[in-house]
């Protein structure tokens, strides 16, 4: 069995995620599904062999150093392929997450409308939150897309690793690695203040020192797009002002009141009326009294304003989940079991 293999049969059944490990059959997650290949069980060697097929030297230096390593890379028949290898009972394991190759549309992520609206902010900050496999890549690929086709501006993007590789259109786009191109994304933020841009994507904001310059930026005058893994708007803007000693928070808040210009906030369900997945999606508009809340440290009032401004595009996560639910497009149980609130939603759809 070679890795080609593995990957074609992954391809062929849409999967988005590949598991290899020791001594047991390659599954792959199709749907949110896990599910075993019809295949054999991968050895040691085998795991071993696709490791270092895939992995540059880099990364497998820092494999060897750390036990742990992620990167990316691609196969002209099926894609792109982000990829972390480690170790598990003394032998190499994979977890692949597929990257389509092509930038989707934003109008084709079934997100709400004021998402591509969020495209045409001049400056200030943008995150985009969720678990794990919730699309947050996807969607942040394609609202830089969409500017992308719109602007004559500068982007830069700063991933780890880079996931879709994206080509200039009226931008001209630069994408550099963590590991490959800078050794932080600190490093690779506080020296593409000094490029010139306009437009600047962190991949994660995932410590004090990167959110503080992404802050930073978005005050200067750019727009910056990053993301948290966080479930809802007010436990983002909670994430944020609880990385800073207590002794600057006050002034983080000012500062994020300031330059926070909308969180957006999805998960991905199952369909049950099609096949595939879709979104629901959480959004909160930093309107003036959103930012006086976060002045005023009152963060826990901000799902009232969500419910309260749906006129102006903002939406609650259960609100979302709801709708899904009452359109026919995702089960009960799963609404429920990914809800913010399960219970008030359950006297909801019950009702």
């Amino acid at each position: 069995m070679d890795l080609d293999q593995i990957l074609q049969l992954a391809h062929d059944a849409d999967a988005s995620d590949i598991h290899i490990v020791s001594g047991h059959q390659p599954t792959m997650r199709v749907h949110q599904i896990v599910q075993r290949m019809d295949i054999p069980e991968v050895s040691p060697d085998d795991a071993m062999r696709y490791f270092k097929e895939i992995a540059s030297d880099e990364a497998q230096s820092i494999f060897e150093r750390q036990k742990d390593s992620d990167f990316s890379f691609a196969k002209e028949k099926f894609g792109r392929y982000r990829v972390n290898a480690h170790m598990q009972r003394g032998t190499v394991a994979m977890s692949l997450r597929t990257i389509k190759t092509k930038v989707p549309p934003l109008e084709k992520l079934s997100l709400p409308e004021i998402i591509a609206r969020l495209t045409y902010l001049p400056r200030g900050l943008v995150l985009v939150t969720g678990d794990t496999g919730s699309g947050k890549s996807t969607t942040l690929a394609a609202m830089i897309q969409a500017m992308n086709e719109r602007y004559a501006k500068h982007i830069i993007t700063l991933e780890d690793p880079i996931e879709y590789a994206l080509e200039s259109d009226k931008c001209l786009i630069e994408q550099r690695e963590l590991g490959q191109d800078m050794p932080t994304f600190s490093s690779g933020l506080k020296h593409a203040l000094r490029q010139d841009p306009d437009i600047i994507l962190v991949g994660e904001m995932r410590d004090l020192e990167t959110t503080a310059l992404a802050i930073s930026a978005a005050e200067t005058g750019h727009l910056v797009l990053s993301t948290l893994h966080t479930v809802n708007a007010s436990q983002t803007v909670e994430r944020i002002i609880d990385m800073y000693p207590a002794g600057q928070q006050n002034q983080i808040r000012a500062m994020l009141a300031g330059t926070l210009q909308a969180v957006v906030s999805q998960t991905l369900f199952t369909r049950q009326d099609s096949g595939g997945m879709c979104p629901a999606v959480e959004v909160l508009l930093c309107t003036p009294a959103v930012r006086n809340l976060i002045r005023e440290s009152r963060t826990f009032e901000i799902p009232n304003v969500i419910e309260t401004n749906r006129a102006i595009g903002m939406c609650s996560l259960d609100t979302a989940i709801g709708e899904l639910y009452f359109n026919g497009m995702v089960s009960k149980e799963d609404a429920i079991a990914q809800a913010v609130y399960p219970d008030k939603l359950a006297r909801q759809l019950a009702a």
